[in-house]
């Protein structure tokens, strides 16, 4: 039984010397989350520059400023009225996936349309908390359909020629986020 249990709304916007994505949206499961926004800045090469969160993760409100320089991050928190400082080192090529946000799932779909040959080892970085070594690799006879590889967990995504993320599934969390002009609906 399919139960619709979030939204997402985002753009996806490039320039002259990079990529934003904004986005916002609400999720009642696994976790309660509204995001009032979130932006992720991308260089052209989709090198992380900036992440900035707005919103509230079960019922706390949360306010995260995060800075990529050359292999660092200094991520600024504010959460229930507390403010904490913290610098990490991060590969300069990580990609960002905040935890349980769904749409910065695009950038790998952006990066890597429906091209990807072979397996890519990359970095995810579960922004703010910790980074870990990932593996991405196409679907046998599909293309456009890649497989990351995080630890235990797999996650289907699918995309189009352009990048757009049309799907995403997580079948150890029976999860299926599926693309809608609307938005993005989370069942």
């Amino acid at each position: 039984m399919q139960e619709q249990v979030g939204y997402e709304e985002y753009s996806w916007e490039e320039d002259d010397t990079g990529f934003t994505l904004t986005v916002r949206g609400r999720m009642t499961k696994p976790i309660a989350i509204e995001i009032e926004r979130l932006v992720i800045r991308l260089d052209k090469s989709f090198i992380p520059e900036r992440y900035t969160f707005m919103g509230q993760v079960s019922g706390v409100t949360q306010d995260i400023q995060s800075f990529f320089s050359e292999g660092k991050v200094v991520n600024t928190k504010q959460v229930a009225g507390q403010e904490r400082t913290e610098t990490m080192n991060v590969k300069r090529d990580a990609v960002l996936l905040p935890n349980p946000i769904f749409s910065p799932y695009m950038v790998l779909t952006k990066k890597f349309r429906c091209g990807l040959q072979e397996t890519a080892q990359i970095s995810a970085y579960i922004i703010p908390q910790m980074e870990i070594p990932s593996a991405l690799e196409p679907k046998q006879d599909s293309p456009c359909h890649l497989i990351l590889r995080m630890g235990t967990t797999e996650i289907e995504i699918a995309t189009d020629e352009e990048g757009v993320l049309k799907s995403l599934a997580i079948s150890s969390q029976n999860l299926r986020i599926l693309r809608t002009q609307v938005g993005v609906p989370i069942h």
